[in-house]
């Protein structure tokens, strides 16, 4: 009796007919996620229909830890899966990803979700979209001169985005420093990197702000209407991230900074060792 019931659950943990176990395990970029079989392959012609109905799971990539592994946003594939699972998704109001989740949308082959998320798509549709009022300007200017629509994307892909589409808010930058002064205070003082840059405020913010170089590994699945203090810069130059701050409009308001000192041992002639941290506040309004 117990080997038939043992059976029948192993049984009911593939679908039928297909290779698959009935719950699979992803790895997307470093984060995990688990779903159903039946999931993956809601849209057919779709990249995860092929891996997941064409090629056996041998063919596919894996893990350390034996899931399948995808080299994408890790991030975005929330949303990604979130459509999967009944066709229909639903963004936070103010979302800034959109675009590279288009981006994501189209490697996946996702049309529908692609076609959904372009920003001249109609208010119907199940995906909330605001439309920017200087983006339809700008439509109904290039639609009556009669000049190509590709000549809008590429100027829009130059300028920075609306001044009526940013949001204002504040976003905190600090970093660690350590520095080695001589006995007698020499002046060859052996300065360190700065090992890290932190950055703190609104996750929506940082991310429109940094992009790319934010590395969210630390806290990957915070909203975007969140705040986090978790996340930190991919390089290690101030003046970069405030190169950053500056072009997406925000100035610097306030900053502060701490330093203690210790010596590399009981002898007081002996190297010091200066610490501090220091925090830039930053604002846009």
């Amino acid at each position: 009796m117990a080997l038939a019931d043992m059976e029948h659950a192993a049984s009911g943990c593939r679908d039928s007919g297909s290779p698959f176990s009935e719950i699979i395990e992803l790895n997307v970029g470093g984060q995990v996620y688990v779903t159903r079989h039946k999931t993956l392959i809601a849209v057919p012609d779709s990249l995860l229909w092929n891996m997941f109905s064409k090629k056996s799971p041998k063919e596919l990539a894996r893990d350390s830890k034996g899931r399948f592994f995808l080299d994408r946003d890790g991030f975005l594939f929330r949303y990604i899966l979130d459509y999967l699972r009944d066709l229909n998704l639903v963004l936070p109001d103010y979302f800034p990803e959109k675009s590279r989740l288009q981006r994501e949308a189209d490697f996946f082959l996702l049309r529908d979700l692609a076609k959904r998320l372009n920003p001249r798509v109609s208010k119907d549709n199940s995906i909330s979209e605001e439309i920017s009022q200087s983006d339809t300007e700008d439509g109904a200017q290039c639609c009556s001169s009669g000049e190509p629509l590709r000549a809008l994307s590429a100027s829009g892909a130059m300028r920075s985005p609306s001044l009526d589409t940013r949001k204002s808010g504040y976003i905190t930058i600090g970093y660690r420093g350590s520095y080695t002064i001589g006995r007698d205070i020499q002046t060859d003082a052996k300065f360190r990197r700065v090992a890290r840059i932190t950055v703190c405020g609104k996750t929506s913010l940082a991310k429109e702000v940094f992009g790319d170089t934010l590395n969210e590994s630390r806290d990957p699945d915070r909203p975007p209407e969140r705040y986090t203090s978790r996340y930190y810069l991919k390089y290690n130059f101030l003046e970069q991230a405030f190169d950053k701050l500056t072009e997406a409009g925000f100035h610097m308001v306030a900053c502060s900074s701490t330093g203690t000192c210790a010596y590399t041992s009981n002898d007081p002639n002996e190297d010091k060792i200066w610490t501090s941290y220091t925090e830039y506040v930053f604002c846009r309004e």
